[in-house]
């Protein structure tokens, strides 16, 4: 976190919430007259925005105006645990075939072949 951020955070903010990653939710004490609140997350670790997850992103896009309540998203067997980006990294996915995995994959049916006469 940038300095100004902690400046900015100690004397204006007002803590809203946390998630599961350590990511810390803030809001602007006061309404100012005339605008909204501003609203800002400070980052557990590295500041990559694919790291807040979709109730979170709702609420500092201004497309809720509650914040994710402290029992967070209710328990749905269909819905997946939110996974940051990983392209990039060395957990990023790379399927069968690709360069850096070896480059090798199984021939199938839809593989291109030349017309021969």
């Amino acid at each position: 976190m940038h300095i100004w951020t902690r400046i900015m955070t100690w004397r204006h903010g007002e803590f809203v919430g946390s998630d599961g990653y350590g990511n810390h939710y803030y809001q602007e004490r006061k309404v100012p007259q005339g605008r909204r609140r501003k609203r800002w997350v400070v980052y557990a670790g590295a500041p990559e925005a694919s790291a807040v997850p979709a109730e979170w992103h709702a609420w500092l896009t201004y497309l809720s105006d509650q914040p994710l309540q402290s029992g967070g998203t209710p328990e749905k067997p269909w819905i997946k645990p939110h996974v940051a980006n990983l392209t990039g990294t060395p957990e990023a996915y790379l399927p069968q075939g690709h360069d850096l995995s070896g480059g090798h994959r199984a021939a199938s049916s839809s593989d291109y072949e030349p017309w021969r006469p």
